[in-house]
């Protein structure tokens, strides 16, 4: 069972937002719907225990995509969480953090303020929950390992498009840079 010092811990809550968890998002999955509650119980866990709290935000400005050679998400996936809209709003269901980090890529590291946050306040380690599983948690996690912070993903917190895409996120994450933990199984000491 994964024990987490909360001085030195941050729950990492990615991109629970509109676009992915409601049914009317652009790129809705029920099973980011289902990953709130769970994540909403993390939250109030490492609030209770004293651990840091951290959002991410998919976010998409006007034009990101306009003069891209090949990375180009819209492409991809139609256009999603645009800056400013409803889509790119965190679900209503989530209580405050302690800081939200607004990013434009899978990576909630990628050119974001994450790693100065997290070092100015001794974190060590990562709980990961949130959406897509296979997508921004796992990209997340894989740069936060590569980081050397310690990610543990909480496999019963999160969204995913088909439950196939979840198992292959955490296994991977298990076998190649990380952890997985069930919602059960994270201890703050």
């Amino acid at each position: 069972m994964p024990e987490f010092d909360p001085e030195r811990t941050a729950l990492l809550v990615v991109d629970m937002q509109n676009g992915f968890c409601h049914p009317d998002g652009s790129l809705y999955a029920p099973a980011s719907e289902d990953a709130i509650d769970p994540c909403v119980s993390l939250v109030e866990r490492a609030r209770e225990a004293g651990a840091a709290v951290v959002y991410t935000r998919d976010v998409h400005p006007e034009g990101q995509f306009d003069d891209t050679h090949y990375y180009d998400e819209f492409e991809r996936w139609g256009e999603h969480v645009v800056e400013g809209s409803w889509d790119a709003e965190l679900v209503d269901a989530l209580p405050e953090a302690d800081h939200v980090v607004a990013k434009h890529t899978y990576d909630a590291f990628y050119r974001t303020d994450l790693e100065g946050y997290l070092d100015a306040h001794g974190i060590d380690d990562l709980v990961l929950c949130g959406t897509l599983a296979n997508v921004c948690v796992l990209h997340t996690a894989s740069s936060a390992g590569l980081r050397d912070y310690r990610p543990v993903v909480v496999s019963d917190a999160l969204g995913y498009i088909d439950e196939d895409h979840r198992e292959y996120a955490t296994e991977h994450a298990d076998w190649l840079f990380g952890e997985t933990a069930s919602r059960a199984d994270v201890a703050f000491a």
